[in-house]
């Protein structure tokens, strides 16, 4: 009795929020219009960025992210690569909405296991079993300071899930959930994996980045076997998105996220390596991959660059030297780290400058100031070993005023004055 939400089913939800929004155009469309002064000001004023625009709707950083998502606030592309901004007639609609911002709020509100289960009265226990058997999708994550897992669920679809689902909330379980061969697999990360799919191919409408989106959850091996072209790895690379929230810093955040991200379970893979097929068939109807020097297919892309010589496609994934054995491409990076996903091209990231001391530069060409205080502590502590075998050896020096022949770290005989 295992539910696997596919992410067609999340796109079909959007598409019908969607119609339901534009239902009424008219509403909020005084803000369409500059102003009377009209200009470069006027021109301004038509959009704002996504800081702004949380601020002007009330929401938290985290809040504005999920509303995005989920298509409850429509956001646009900016000018710069990477950049979204949100028009002035958005926010005045949304603004102008009966109950704002409380019930925009309500719309993105998410609930732990805790609050859960409280709120549609089970024990935590059993809102767990019910989560880890595919009959509620989480809609976001984030690690503990244990880095644990912690999944968050939408608090309108636990209320739905209770008024459509009564019986599982009270009595015994069906047995298909107690002691069926899925019982012990946990559907969660997968249905998370299936909604955020499902959010970015209803964001997309170019056929690399679609196919892109769903070549995200596959491993490099998968990929190389699908996508035999290197010319068409790169372009996928470069166009892959962040599904995760969020840029863990520490090695072992990385690779628990690292995990989420990648698909599993076979009947998974095989799934969206289907799809995959399905997006290249149509991205290679409209053009092929570019080519060396040519812009990637996309708003504001760069010039991609060409695959490594050589490249046969068909590496060893347990070999780390292959390049099918390489980590996933889409493996988060540091905040401070200007690494970015759409620079790797067929899973090799592009050399990064790096300090004397092997840090990463920004993309200024300066230090930055995690650069500058992980330099201090090094000095520092490159100082205190040097004072401790200073001491150590002036302690083992004998009474009589001889030095025995002791040396500094640098060479320097050690004399007594």
């Amino acid at each position: 009795m295992s539910v696997s939400h596919t992410y067609s089913d999340f796109r079909d939800q959007q598409w019908i929020q969607d119609r339901k929004r534009d239902r009424n155009p008219d509403r909020g469309s005084a803000g369409a219009d500059a102003g009377p002064e009209g200009g470069a000001a006027g021109k301004r004023a038509r959009t704002v960025g996504v800081v702004r625009a949380a601020r002007e709707l009330e929401l938290r950083r985290g809040e504005f992210e999920l509303a995005t998502q989920l298509g409850h606030v429509r956001a646009i592309a900016g000018p710069a690569a990477g950049r979204r901004q949100v028009t002035r007639q958005e926010i005045d609609r949304l603004r102008a909405a009966q109950g704002f911002p409380d019930t925009l709020r309500q719309r993105v509100r998410t609930v732990g296991t805790a609050e859960g289960a409280e709120l549609i009265s089970v024990s935590p226990g059993r809102f767990t079993r019910l989560a880890r058997a595919g009959c509620v999708a989480p809609v976001t994550f984030y690690l503990n300071r244990y880095r644990a897992v912690v999944w968050l669920y939408l608090a309108d679809e636990l209320k739905e899930f209770a008024g459509r689902e009564p019986a599982l909330l009270t009595g015994r379980l069906p047995l298909a959930l107690r002691h069926g061969p899925d019982s012990e697999d946990d559907r969660r990360p997968r249905n998370w994996r299936g909604r955020r799919i499902g959010h970015l191919l209803h964001q997309s409408a170019d056929p690399w980045e679609r196919a892109a989106v769903v070549g995200s959850v596959l491993d490099p091996g998968h990929l190389a076997e699908l996508v035999r072209d290197p010319y068409e790895r790169a372009c996928l690379n470069r166009l892959r998105p962040d599904l995760a929230p969020g840029h863990p810093a520490s090695e072992a955040a990385q690779a628990t996220v690292r995990r989420l991200l990648l698909a599993d379970d076979p009947d998974e893979i095989q799934w969206h390596r289907g799809s995959l097929d399905m997006l290249l068939e149509e991205a290679r109807r409209t053009g092929p991959a570019p080519r060396p020097g040519e812009p990637v297919p996309g708003p504001d892309r760069q010039p991609v660059d060409g695959p490594p010589a050589g490249d046969p496609g068909d590496g060893n994934p347990s070999d780390p030297s292959s390049p099918n054995g390489l980590s996933d491409p889409s493996d988060l990076c540091d905040a401070s780290d200007p690494c970015d996903p759409s620079d790797l091209c067929d899973g090799r990231a592009a050399p990064v400058p790096v300090t004397a001391s092997g840090s990463p530069l920004r993309q200024d060409g300066r230090k930055g100031l995690l650069n500058r205080l992980r330099m201090r502590r090094e000095r520092r502590s490159r100082h205190a070993k040097a004072a401790t075998i200073f001491g150590e050896a002036c302690s083992s020096e004998p009474r009589d005023g001889r030095h025995n022949g002791h040396k500094l770290p640098h060479g320097s005989t050690l004399r007594r004055p």
